[in-house]
This record gives C-alpha cells, structure tokens and sequence, in this order.
C-alpha cells in the first residue's frame, strides 16, 4: 500500500521533506498554517505535490500513514493534538531522511555554540576532501540533500525541538556542547524535560560510536550520571586534564585521543577567539581526530575559519566605537558569552520576545562591563527589573534605527555598542537574521 506523508510546515525541512517523499514514491500533502514563501510554492507546483496554506484542513491530515512536522510546531498545539489522538506517528524530517541514506552523521547539539561548532566542523572536513554535507538546523535541508546528493558524510546541526521527534535515528558521532536554559517554554519550564531532549542525542549509539561533551558543564555530567553510554566517550574541558578527549595545557589547546598522534595548537592562533569558541573548537578538533585528519588540516582550518553571521559578527567601527552583531543571542547563555568575550566597555542592546530568561546570570557582567542597557522589544519590564539596580542608564527603543541612534549617543570612543538580545526576535522582526541585519543597515547609514 503507498504511503500517505503528511508534513507539516512548508519552510526548508518541510518541503526537503516532501522532495524525498515524493522521489521514495509516497504520496505526498503539504499543509502550512501561515503563508507559504514564493520560492517554496513554486518548488511544490514544479514537483505537483498537492499543498494548502493559511489552514489545516483536519480531514485531509488524519488520513496520514506519517506526518513530519516542522521542529516550530509545539507538541500542545491543536493539529498535533488530534493526529496524536488518532494515532498517527509523528517525526522530524532528520528522523524521516536518514531511513534513505547510508551516509554516516556528525550531530552537533547544545543549547549554545552549535551553529559556530558545525560549521568549523564541516570546514575542516571539506578541507581534509571528504565529501561531505552540510545540514540540520542550518544550510539546505537534510531530506533534499538526500533526495538529490550522494555524500560520504553530513554535519548536523541538530536542535532539541528537531530531537523530540527522533526515535530510530543514530549519530555515529554525536556533539554535546552544553545544556543551560533555553527554550523552557516548550519544556513545562522544567530544565530537567529539556535536559532530557538534549541526552537523546545518544540515543541508540552502539559501542563502535562516538560521543563527544564537555565535562565543564554540570548540566551535562548531572544528566549522564543516569544515563547509559554505550559509546565511546571523548570529554572536553578547559578547566581540568583530560586523558583522552580535549583540554588545555597553559595556553595550548591539546587534544589526545591518540597518544601517538597529539594534536597541540595555541589559543591564539584560533580564528574564533573567546571561551566559548576553545570549547567549539575543542568539540570540532575531537571529530577531526576522530577521522584521522591531518593535523596540518585541522591547524590551517582553525586558524582560517570565517565566523558566522550575526553571531558576534564585526559591523563597523565609527568615531572610535565597534559595532558588533549578536543577533543569533536569543537566550540569557549566548549574551553572557559575548559580555564575557568583551575587553570594553559595552553599550548594550537587548530584549524582544523573553522565553522565561533568568537575568541573574548576567548581573555581575552587566555591572563590570556594560555602562547602558538600550531595550529593544515591545515589552522590557524583566531587563528593567534584572539590572535597575546595576546600570545608569535603560532606554527603551521600538526598531533597529531607534536603538542604533540612541546606542551611537550613548557610546564614547573606545566603547562597543553590542547587539545580544538575549530574547527571540519575533515580536518586532521576522527572525534573529532580520533583527540582525536591520541592525547592520541601521550603523552603515549612521
């Protein structure tokens, strides 16, 4: 009997998703509740697979032998509801492509780092010539990578939301990089359910597999204590030796997973500077190892990785002051690392859409680095109340001009005027890269 594929969402996983459906001979709807972009309309009028928009039209779902679903659709929202209740199996597109490839997966996970950490990972691969691709929670979708490439490998960028609704599927090398609160609205605001979401990662490694994490994260160590870890394990830390794994020797980055081979580089070379990026780098170098890349390779790699946009991304420097754009900060951990990254004095621009932030991680970087808060968000009562007491000045802004404008007031030379909201986009913007990229409009036009 064909199978009928449902999927839910038509953005890039969701019509990857219905590329490969339909190329696996399945019978294929597409149902979006929002608008559907041009370019992904005219991709499913090309292919003739039959879709609707602004609706779901319940009676055409139910009869689903699967359903994708996009990782944007909440588990409590009323159509998962009703496919649930009539017993219908729901997964992520990730799930659905890897049952069509024999390619082996590097998938790379945390609540922070994780764009920085896949990225430079593939970079080194495609260095090294493997044949390798690029996918997951950035690039072109897995299932139409699947459905129209052959390659050797693929790095994943994997989110806990894409995790939820993967049962079968197994990394052969699985990234941990951290677990702090992020996205607790989606999780009960129980850390422990999120916690949980991030281990599957794990799930259904077998003994030739590899799992690599930082052994710094107390979140981390705290959810493998009760977990069971068939794979090999490589930790990573830059506060304490490791024997086979990654950790730092003064100011050298050492990683010993072959006693013959040790790989050593010094922190200053990175291209990616900043604590958090020893750690990415440090998770990137492991996989390196791993594959038995050269350690020339994995030198010239790290040395020449470009950073990625709107994360801490140089804009300009005018009359003494940088510009810089953290737009990819939507949660209370990412802002702290860019403070923490910082050797000025920072203007900084937060706020937007707060998914249940605890501020009181940032109070003692606020107070040492930041000299004004400039708000950028509809509603800032919880930045007001978090640092009142910490900072002179707290101005409330409604665009990206408006924040520029009163940042470029506030700053003097020498300063940073920092983009890090800390809070998703979506109440002023239509996602973090256009938050990010109004931003830069708005310092270019300074």
């Amino acid at each position: 009997m064909e199978k009928r594929i449902v999927i839910l969402g038509a953005g890039e996983s969701g019509i990857g998703a219905a590329m490969l459906a339909q190329k696996q001979g399945c019978e294929v709807f597409v149902s979006d509740s929002g608008a559907i972009a041009p370019g992904y309309k005219e991709t499913l009028e090309r292919l003739n697979i039959p879709f609707e928009e602004l609706q779901h039209t319940m009676v055409l779902l139910l009869n689903a032998t699967e359903v994708i679903k996009s990782p944007g659709i909440p588990e409590h929202a009323s159509v998962i509801k009703q496919i649930r209740a009539n017993g219908i199996p729901v997964v992520s597109e990730i799930e659905f492509a890897k049952r069509y490839t024999h390619a082996k997966t590097i998938c790379i996970t945390g609540s922070n780092g994780k764009t920085t950490t896949t990225m430079l990972t593939y970079h080194i691969l495609k260095k090294a010539g493997l044949n390798v691709g690029l996918a997951g929670n950035i690039g072109h979708s897995f299932a139409a990578q699947v459905a129209t490439e052959t390659f050797d490998w693929y790095v994943l960028e994997i989110s806990s939301f894409m995790l939820d609704d993967m049962y079968d599927f197994k990394a052969d090398i699985a990234v941990l990089l951290n677990i702090t609160p992020d996205h607790l609205d989606r999780y009960d605001y129980q850390m422990e359910k999120y916690a949980a979401s991030k281990i599957r990662i794990i799930q259904n490694q077998t003994a030739s597999d590899y799992f690599i994490y930082c052994a710094d994260d107390e979140e981390i160590i705290n959810a493998l204590n009760s977990t069971n870890i068939q794979a090999i394990k490589y930790p990573f830390s830059i506060l304490k030796e490791v024997e086979k794994g990654a950790c730092l020797a003064g100011n050298d980055l050492q990683i010993n997973i072959n006693p013959q081979n040790q790989f050593t580089m010094s922190i200053t070379e990175l291209a990616l500077q900043g604590k958090h990026n020893i750690y990415n780098s440090m998770a990137s170098g492991i996989v390196a190892k791993i594959l038995d890349i050269r350690n020339l390779t994995i030198r010239e790699s790290m040395r020449d990785m470009r950073n990625i946009e709107h994360r801490l991304e140089h804009v300009a420097i005018i009359s003494g002051v940088e510009y810089i754009n953290d737009s990819k900060a939507t949660n209370v951990n990412s802002t702290w690392y860019a403070l923490e990254s910082m050797s000025t004095k920072v203007v900084l621009i937060m706020g937007g859409v707060d998914k249940g932030n605890d501020y009181s991680m940032l109070k003692e970087l606020v107070k040492d680095k930041v000299k004004a808060i400039v708000c950028l968000g509809k509603n800032n009562k919880a930045i007001h109340k978090a640092f009142d007491n910490d900072v002179d000045i707290i101005v409330n802004t409604f665009s990206a001009v408006e924040a520029v404008q009163v940042a470029y007031h506030l700053a003097k030379k020498g300063d940073t005027v920092l983009l890090s909201p800390a809070c998703a986009s979506f109440d002023l913007f239509q996602s973090y890269e256009d938050r990010g990229n109004q931003f830069k409009i708005a310092v270019k036009e300074l």
